[in-house]
């Protein structure tokens, strides 16, 4: 049965390898199937978006690398449709430089930008991912990894039952 996966990361820095926690949506049969996040230890204890996620270096270096996370999220994403992401070239890149510094091989699975879907499916502007949200009356904790990652598969969901993709 066909699925598909979002995700959301958050970041330390400016690095994009700095992943410090994960959020991961498996939605199948037009509902959301299972919702989990992860705290992840970035290679370095420099932070600078604390005051966005609220995340600190003492919430997250007891916790497991990207590299031992990576198993379960490749797991979730292994034989997924595509995965959903709001601002998709962030999340593939965070993506790309968390594996690229492990040594594993990116998923060949197709991104789908949430951010372009609301603008062209329904035309939505702004398109920061609060305001999709409450224009779709999607509940979000913004900056939660699992509730970012969550609204993203219910864009996804909404579109689909609203005729996205058309042929």
């Amino acid at each position: 049965m066909s699925f598909f996966v979002a995700i959301d990361f958050e970041t330390a820095n400016h690095e994009p390898d700095s992943a410090c926690a994960v959020g991961v949506a498996v939605a199948r049969a037009g509902g959301i199937e299972h919702v989990e996040s992860f705290l992840i230890r970035p290679p370095s204890e420099r932070f600078v978006f604390t005051d966005v996620h609220g995340l600190r270096w003492e919430d997250v270096s007891g916790a497991p690398t990207f590299g031992e996370v990576w198993p379960t999220l490749r797991n979730r994403i292994d034989g997924a449709e595509f995965i959903a992401t709001h601002n998709a070239p962030f999340d593939r890149r965070v993506l790309q430089a968390c594996c690229d510094r492990y040594g594993f091989q990116v998923p060949d699975t197709p991104f789908t930008c949430t951010v372009q879907l609301a603008r062209s499916h329904w035309g939505i502007y702004p398109t920061r991912l609060p305001d999709v949200c409450r224009r779709l009356g999607i509940p979000l904790l913004h900056h939660a990894a699992a509730s970012d990652a969550e609204a993203c598969a219910r864009i996804v969901l909404a579109a689909r039952r609203d005729g996205w993709p058309q042929a």
